[in-house]
């Protein structure tokens, strides 16, 4: 049950970035990845400022759009030639600092990447970025609430997913083009079927199960 506190909150939440503004804050940068969830693939992070007078017709959290929606907004990204910089950890990576970090890690690379330097960072999420200067503030569901962060969210989500179609022609076994790597029925299957990848995750418990089977042979 939600609480006039609780709404209060949310409603603050939803106008940070007016807020921002207001206080004098004229770059804001939303900052999102994508791909903590995959046994495959690379976590995927962007870093988008988005300016206060720029509004996109249709932009949310990149999870609520379709294919064809993230797409046109993606590209309508960049004809705006907006300020965004992509960070891209691979599965290796993953597998030696563990998902949490790589996903941290490729945050900080997105930011650290951008052309210009933004004067505050909203993060999609529990944890704030480290080992950057900017001053940030961390937003659980930051992507449906904040329109610099579902910027970056949309980046984040094409980018990987483009990754992924392109190793479905290097790993035509597996369906990468149609499950991007997720732990669906249809990758389990090709998983225990033709074995790990060079790009799984092999400490990512189904990866990991599976290796072990191959192991006892």
């Amino acid at each position: 049950m939600k609480t006039k506190k609780n709404s209060q909150f949310n409603a603050m939440l939803e106008n940070l970035e007016d807020m921002l503004h207001n206080q004098g804050y004229s770059s804001v940068c939303g900052v999102d990845e994508v791909g903590r969830g995959p046994l495959a693939g690379p976590v995927v992070a962007a870093a988008v400022i988005l300016p206060h007078d720029v509004t996109i017709e249709g932009l949310t959290d990149s999870k609520k759009l379709s294919p064809a929606k993230r797409d046109r907004i993606f590209d309508e990204i960049a004809q705006l030639g907006l300020v965004c910089a992509i960070g891209i950890l691979d599965n290796e990576d993953i597998d030696k600092i563990n998902i949490l970090q790589a996903s941290l890690m490729a945050m900080r690379k997105a930011v650290c990447d951008l052309k210009e330097k933004p004067d505050f960072i909203i993060v999609d999420g529990n944890y704030p970025i480290p080992k950057i200067s900017h001053p940030q503030y961390a937003v659980i569901g930051g992507d449906a609430l904040c329109q610099s962060v579902a910027a970056a969210s949309v980046v984040a989500k094409v980018t990987r997913d483009r990754i992924m179609d392109r190793y479905q022609a290097l790993y035509p076994s597996f369906s990468f083009a149609k499950h991007k790597g997720y732990p669906t029925s249809a990758h389990i299957a090709e998983l225990k079927e033709f074995g790990p990848t060079d790009i799984h995750r092999k400490t990512f418990k189904p990866v990991a199960e599976v290796l072990n089977q191959y192991a006892l042979f």
